[in-house]
């Protein structure tokens, strides 16, 4: 997006045009129009009576975050989501040690056809054999 194209945008909601109307008449469409409002933080006195998003202002305190791993210091950034670690490889290790907190809510119960063993699988709706063993006896009529 252009300068002239961000000042447009600028001037025509000023004169109180909303979203839809600023986009019909710049041409530009509706997603990116609202997305340029949420980046740029327009004050609400701009058009009276519209809710507008402000992003939050951190203090000196609130913006020091640790890393749940290693400690280290996390640099946020206003408007988007917490960052808990510094890295994806402290994130996977803080993970593999804290199991115990892990939600698994897609594990699923089956009834293995070859075996008859019961057993679970996580994240796999359609699984039908408990081992690769157990697949080739009876996809190929081994022994088991």
């Amino acid at each position: 997006m252009t300068n002239e194209q961000k000042a447009m945008i600028d001037s025509l909601r000023s004169q109180g045009h909303g979203y839809k109307k600023v986009s019909a008449m710049t041409g530009i469409s509706l997603n990116t129009v609202k997305s340029y409002f949420r980046r740029t933080a327009v004050p609400t006195e701009i058009m009276p009576g519209a809710a507008v998003i402000l992003p939050a202002v951190q203090t000196e305190t609130e913006s020091e975050h640790r890393c749940k791993c290693c400690g280290k210091k996390v640099k946020q950034t206003a408007g988007r989501k917490e960052k808990k670690f510094c890295s994806d490889a402290c994130r996977i290790t803080w993970w593999n040690d804290h199991l115990d907190q892990v939600q698994r809510k897609a594990i699923y119960h089956f009834v293995c056809p070859t075996c008859g063993r019961d057993f679970s699988a996580y994240g796999n709706a359609h699984r039908k054999y408990c081992s690769h063993a157990c697949y080739i006896a009876d996809r190929f009529g081994g022994a088991r």
